[in-house]
């Protein structure tokens, strides 16, 4: 099947899939063996080398929905940015780091880096000056993530990927908050791109997973660290990713639709004081998005005014849900600083701009009316009781 030639619905729905030759089953079936034969076959398949049937065919879809020619599944986003990170770096060798990006990555760096003998270097900001700044002679990575998590801040994913390549240096993002419907960073000469399957490519929340998509070279380089550490996952729940990314891209489309409008309705109301998302004017990076952006992703993030307790205003939602995690097809609201960024400390919050008040919403598939009046209730109740 030519991918080339295939619509983005046609790719979710149809590369990857394995074809039931025995009972000609509509969809893919499962392979949960962990042993396979070995003596009469080319390719010596067992889970931890991430080659069993169905991670190798699902690897495909998500290789021919980020462009490019290769991708392996994970256990976590996790997994794959660890593994990503370790196949490219080694004693001796520094990284660049976005300073604005997901709390867990930044706690990895800080954690683990130093036991590896790894040095690293945050960005005073997200523009290109600021990354080049930091470069070093012993640079061997750049990593960056945009939209970031949770501030929605946009970096120039082809500037980046000139100065990386100028410099002899790996560029890699996370793309978990665009999706490949939103935005394909290999276009644009990114060398790696990583994504929390756990979010908009399983988008149900009831998967765990992690992917990377590169060139072939690098996706071996990658495989070869990763299957010494062990990070594959069961074939029940590469079955499950398979299936949810069948419909990613009407999932996607439908948050978006709902994300666009719903920032417009808090940027106006009068109980939040600053809205962060990449589809409004007011957005500082709202042309850079739309230039390396097919839209503007249905994540957010917003600050009620003072005095309107963020957490009181979360428990008095009916229909958006106060939830750990994001992008599943149910809206839900969260505390960055009580959860995502919470191993970061209260200082290097608000070095980046994370305050106590700051509400992150993944937008889901309802109703945009139901999900308005729903915060527009919530809104009116914490007002009244903290004003009372």
């Amino acid at each position: 099947m030519s991918k080339q030639k295939l619509g983005l619905n046609t790719i979710c729905t149809h590369v990857g899939e394995i074809k039931d030759e025995q009972f000609k089953g509509a969809i893919s079936p499962i392979y949960l063996a962990t042993s396979y034969e070995f003596d009469s076959v080319d390719v010596k398949r067992y889970p931890r080398y991430f080659n069993t049937p169905n991670q190798e065919y699902l690897s495909k879809k998500i290789a021919a929905l980020e462009h490019a020619e290769a991708a392996m599944i994970f256990s976590s986003g996790m997994a794959a940015i660890s593994h990503m990170f370790l196949a490219f770096l080694q004693k001796g060798d520094h990284i660049v780091v976005q300073n604005t990006l997901y709390g867990g990555t930044s706690n990895f760096i800080r954690e683990e880096f130093h036991k590896y003998g790894i040095s690293y270097t945050f960005t005073d900001g997200y523009t290109i000056s600021s990354f080049e700044a930091a470069i070093q002679p012993n640079t061997k990575v750049i990593h960056i993530e945009t939209p970031s998590n949770p501030l929605l801040t946009i970096t120039d994913i082809k500037a980046v990927a000139n100065l990386a390549k100028s410099k002899g240096i790996i560029s890699t993002i996370d793309n978990t908050f665009a999706s490949p419907v939103i935005q394909n960073p290999i276009d644009f000469g990114i060398d790696v791109v990583m994504h929390s399957a756990t979010k908009y490519l399983g988008g149900h929340s009831d998967i765990l997973a992690g992917a990377v998509a590169s060139s072939q070279e690098h996706i071996e380089r990658i495989w070869n660290v990763s299957k010494n550490l062990g990070g594959s996952l069961s074939d029940m729940t590469v079955w499950m990713l398979e299936r949810s990314m069948k419909t990613l891209a009407l999932r996607v489309k439908a948050q978006n639709k709902n994300a666009n409008k719903l920032a417009k309705f808090l940027e106006r109301h009068e109980a939040v004081s600053k809205v962060y998302y990449p589809g409004l004017k007011s957005h500082p990076e709202h042309k850079l998005a739309k230039s390396q952006m097919r839209d503007f992703g249905a994540m957010m993030s917003f600050e009620l005014v003072e005095g309107i307790d963020a957490m009181a205003f979360q428990r008095s939602l009916n229909i958006i849900k106060s939830s750990m995690s994001l992008a599943g097809v149910e809206s839900t609201m969260l505390l960055p600083s009580e959860t995502s960024h919470a191993l970061l400390t209260q200082e290097q919050r608000e070095a980046v701009g994370i305050s106590n008040r700051l509400i992150r919403f993944s937008v889901g598939i309802e109703t945009y009316k139901d999900l308005k009046n729903d915060i527009k209730q919530a809104i009116a109740q914490t007002k009244t009781a903290a004003f009372a």
